[in-house]
């Protein structure tokens, strides 16, 4: 499938900015099940101070803001080719190790609700339970908007029974470590016929003789051709399309639009 996507995220502040770094995470790399065809991330009111690949393999661009402005536009976009794979990445690879996908972060850390999921979710194999899992948790978590925030944790979703893709992803990946897995968060862009289209999350398990295989609970589904990948992590801050930290006090708006198209 070839997928054209925009991806625009603009900063507004009520007074100049004395200092702001922004960490973009904007840029997808050809792997196993898409090739990047074209792509490229235009910044406004800010300029580049450095690109390079981090640990987990992300391409991460630094910006900082022009001293005295007041708006930060960040538009990101490009043409990439993607194939079924039925959710498959395939063989871990890069320098960490496949260890550190077990470790918890503040994110993630399992408390009792989690505990008791991961308790119930049975199957034959690895791969039979974390498809059980991924339903267990779809049943569990309504997919609604408004309700958490970035920082919301995976315990906290669960018991709240709502959230968003990165709650269902963070719940997911919490129980798979659980329950021996390594397990990492991964950020990208999903086409939806239904919908507009819209940036998205979801997550992977290292199953035995797979390797690498995805699954998206908030669509029951394993990963296929309307997916396209952009950065992996131990949870949502280190994969997250945009971050980073300012100086000052000055009220902030952020706007956030997204297209993918076939």
């Amino acid at each position: 499938m070839l997928l054209k996507i925009s991806h625009m995220t603009e900063y507004t502040y009520e007074e100049p900015v004395e200092f702001a770094l922004q960490r973009l995470r904007l840029t997808p790399k050809d792997c196993p099940g898409q090739k990047v065809l074209s792509w490229q991330s235009l910044v406004s009111g800010a300029g580049h101070e450095a690109a390079y690949d981090d640990h987990f393999g992300n391409r991460v661009e630094l910006v900082s803001i022009t001293d005295g402005e007041k708006t930060i536009r960040i538009m990101a976009s490009g043409e990439v080719e993607t194939e079924e794979r039925n959710g498959v990445f395939g063989p871990h690879q890069g320098y960490v190790p496949l260890w550190l996908f077990r470790r918890e972060t503040p994110l993630t850390k399992p408390g009792q609700s989690i505990r008791e999921l991961a308790g119930t979710v049975q199957g034959d194999g690895e791969l039979s339970r974390m498809h059980a899992l991924m339903a267990t948790i779809n049943d569990a978590v309504k997919y609604t908007k408004g309700v958490t925030s970035s920082g919301t944790t995976a315990e906290a979703a669960l018991e709240l029974g709502a959230g968003v893709c990165q709650d269902h992803a963070h719940i997911f990946v919490s129980a798979a470590r659980l329950m021996g897995l390594p397990a990492r968060y991964v950020s990208g862009y999903m086409f939806d016929t239904s919908e507009a289209a819209a940036s998205h999350a979801w997550a992977e398990a290292h199953v035995t003789g797979l390797g690498w295989v995805g699954f998206d609970p908030a669509n029951r589904v394993c990963p296929d051709e309307r997916y396209v990948r952009v950065a992996t992590g131990l949870d949502y801050s280190d994969a997250a399309p945009v971050s980073g930290m300012r100086i000052g006090t000055a009220p902030e708006m952020i706007l956030v639009s997204v297209s993918v198209e076939q």
